[in-house]
């Protein structure tokens, strides 16, 4: 990254039950939010990933809120830790990002705003299986870097309108990526970043992402007539 961290804003740490889990996260909501959106991270991540916390703190910059959440309870992290099995559990993921769902749609600090998921790798795929169980809350979905084709069968069944991003020398990821695209029936982008690999790690290029989610989700997720 060759930009400065997006200045932090009121952010407090918040408890989301999920079945019988409960979920530590990270919620910011800026004054005058135009919507919400959800971080599903990816392989062996969390809601601390520098990377995520860094597209969240632009997204609240352009007026979005965000919830930075961890997907996994720390129990279940330390045995991922060893098999490395949860993290790919897309079904069990997609469930923790529907419990954080229907719980910003009841928050007294988010409900009425429309909510966005932003994934990253596996992330991706679970944002994508969770969107189709949630079609009347989840306005719209961005991957990056992500595996949509780990949704399966419920790719043909979302809704949300999705931004597909993938570094150019990502190849392996773009070829997945272009493979879901033909079972998403919603409206669906795939933007190229050159130069980027699979983490973005390259000057520019996270910075780049930013700039796509937030335009992508002020687009789709705020109200109608203002802006």
């Amino acid at each position: 990254m060759d930009a400065a961290q997006p200045s932090r804003d009121d952010v407090r740490p918040v408890r989301v039950p999920a079945g019988t889990a409960t979920l530590e996260g990270d919620l910011g909501v800026p004054e005058g939010a135009h919507g919400v959106v959800l971080f599903a991270h990816g392989s062996g991540s969390s809601r601390h990933s520098v990377r995520n916390r860094f597209v969240a703190g632009a997204l609240r910059g352009g007026g979005l809120a965000t919830l930075l959440l961890d997907l996994l309870t720390p129990d279940e992290e330390a045995v991922d830790a060893r098999t490395a099995h949860l993290r790919f559990d897309i079904g069990l993921l997609a469930d923790r990002l529907v419990a954080a769902t229907d719980w910003l749609a009841a928050n007294p600090d988010t409900r009425g705003l429309k909510i966005g998921y932003f994934g990253a790798s596996t992330g991706g795929g679970a944002a994508l299986v969770a969107a189709s169980e949630r079609p009347d809350l989840v306005g719209a979905v961005v991957s990056r870097g992500g595996r949509p084709d780990l949704a399966g069968p419920s790719l043909a069944h979302v809704r949300a309108p999705t931004l597909l991003i993938v570094g150019a020398r990502d190849e392996p990821v773009i070829g997945m990526n272009r493979e879901a695209m033909q079972h998403l029936r919603a409206e669906t982008r795939l933007e190229i970043v050159p130069g980027a690999t699979h983490l973005f790690e390259e000057p520019g290029a996270l910075e780049k992402v930013a700039r796509l989610a937030e335009d992508w989700f002020l687009r789709h997720l705020r109200p109608s007539g203002t802006g």
